[in-house]
C-alpha cells in the first residue's frame, strides 16, 4: 500500500498508458481512464467505447473521477517526496519510468517509446508481467541444471568417502607389513650359531629361500584381494 493513499499503485494505474492517472474520467461502466488516453482511443478507433469491456459510450466528455484524481494526486506528491531508492530502471532515450515490455522485440519500454515509430503496432504488456513470466521460464529451465548438480555433488562425496578410505587401508596395511617384518627381522636374529650346531654347516641357501617364502606368506595373509 501507497502512503498518502488508499489503494495500492495498480488502482491507480491508466490500462492504456500503464502509468498513474491524469485527469481522470470515468465512463458509464465504470471504467476510468487519463482523458488524453481515452480521447486518443476513440479517435484511432474511431468509435466511442470502452477501451477494457468495449461498451458503448454516450458521453462525448466523460466526467472527472474526482475522487480518483484526488488519490492519484496524493500519492504522486508522496512519491516525489519519497527519497529515491536507485533501484528503478528509466528510458534511456526519455528518462521516463519502464513500465511496459514490447513483447516483439523482447525490451523494456516507457510509455514515450509507446508512441514512437519504433514500437508502432508492437504488442505490449506490463513490464511486471513479462518479468514474471521470465522468471518462471528461468526457473523452468534451471530445474534439470540444478538436479544434475546436486547428482554431481553426491558422487562428488562418494568418491571423497572412498578416496578417506582406501587412504586409511593402505595406512593401516603398511603398518601390519612393518609390524610383521620386525616380527621376522627379530626371529632371523634369533637363529643359533651356525658353528654350536651340532651335524656341521647350516645350508644357507635352503634357510634363505624358507625365510623368502614366509615372509612372501606373511604379506599374503596381511594384504587382502
Amino acid at each position: 500500500m501507497a502512503s498518502g493513499s488508499s489503494l495500492p499503485e495498480e488502482d491507480l494505474t491508466c490500462s492504456v498508458c500503464f502509468d498513474i492517472f491524469k485527469d481522470p474520467v470515468v465512463l458509464k461502466c465504470s471504467h476510468s481512464f487519463c482523458k488524453t488516453c481515452l480521447q486518443r482511443c476513440w479517435e484511432q478507433t474511431g468509435s466511442r467505447e470502452c477501451p477494457v469491456c468495449r461498451r458503448k459510450s454516450s458521453e462525448e466528455s466523460p466526467p472527472c473521477n474526482r475522487a480518483l484524481k484526488n488519490l492519484c494526486e496524493a500519492f504522486s506528491k508522496h512519491r516525489i517526496q519519497k527519497p529515491a531508492t536507485g533501484l528503478e530502471s528509466l528510458c534511456g532515450l526519455h528518462g521516463e519510468r519502464l513500465k511496459l515490455f514490447c513483447l516483439n522485440e523482447e525490451v523494456p519500454i516507457c510509455i514515450v517509446c509507446q508512441t514512437s515509430e519504433e514500437h508502432e503496432n508492437h504488442k505490449l504488456g506490463p513490464i511486471q508481467e513479462a518479468a514474471l513470466k521470465y522468471k518462471e521460464e528461468l526457473q523452468t529451465a534451471l530445474k534439470p541444471l540444478q538436479e544434475k548438480l546436486e547428482a554431481f555433488k553426491k558422487k562428488k562425496q562418494k568418491c571423497n568417502n572412498s578416496a578417506v578410505l582406501l587412504k586409511s587401508q593402505a595406512v593401516d596395511t603398511e603398518r601390519q607389513i612393518r609390524v610383521e617384518f620386525e616380527k621376522l627381522h627379530k626371529a632371523q636374529c634369533k637363529v643359533a650359531d651356525p658353528e654350536k650346531l651340532s651335524g656341521g654347516r647350516i645350508n644357507v641357501a635352503e634357510h634363505l629361500g624358507n625365510l623368502k617364502y614366509r615372509v612372501w606368506e606373511k604379506m599374503m595373509e596381511i594384504i587382502q584381494y
